[in-house]
């Protein structure tokens, strides 16, 4: 039982102190914010903690939310947007999770045009992509436009457990 304080001191004494994480997790915060302005062109309109906002011209607004996982907010006024909105949010989906993307991009044209039909919002996965899409306006209390999100979509790792499995007794 003596183990545990020891431990927990070379836990205290070895981890960085908090500005260190802070500060680290700016530095990857500002890469993250510079790799999306790669990818898609927009322009930064500000930045406040771990939330960058940007300025592009097919969408109205467009924000990266930096804290794990990363998260691409897409909003624009029109109910139904342009296709050059549909290919930032592609060349989005690109820059931030590796995804291909023409195959977001018609993923969020799909998950759009089901939107408009259905009045719910409608979500689907591309690759490393996992998108969330609705609309607003009409027949809805929100106001008119489109709102799509972005986020990393990863498969679960499965693995075996001792005794999970028919036909076996638990060990």
């Amino acid at each position: 039982m003596k183990t545990f304080p020891v431990l927990f001191l070379a836990a205290l004494v070895l981890s960085p102190p908090a500005e260190a994480r802070s500060t680290r997790r700016a530095e990857s915060c500002d890469g993250l914010t510079a790799r999306m302005i790669r990818a898609t062109g927009a322009s930064l309109a500000g930045r406040e903690g771990s939330l960058s906002v940007f300025r592009a011209w097919d969408a109205d607004r467009m924000t990266l939310a930096c804290r794990a996982p990363a998260r691409m907010t897409f909003w624009s006024q029109n109910r139904e947007p342009a296709g050059a909105y549909f290919v930032l949010i592609g060349l989005a989906a690109e820059g931030l999770v590796g995804a291909r993307a023409e195959e977001v991009e018609a993923l969020a044209r799909t998950l759009h045009h089901r939107a408009l039909v259905t009045g719910m919002p409608q979500a689907g996965r591309a690759g490393r992509a996992a998108l969330r899409c609705e609309t607003g306006g009409s027949a809805t209390a929100e106001p008119a436009g489109v709102h799509c999100v972005l986020v990393s979509h990863r498969t679960p790792v499965l693995r075996r457990r001792a005794g999970l499995f028919p036909g076996r007794e638990p060990v």
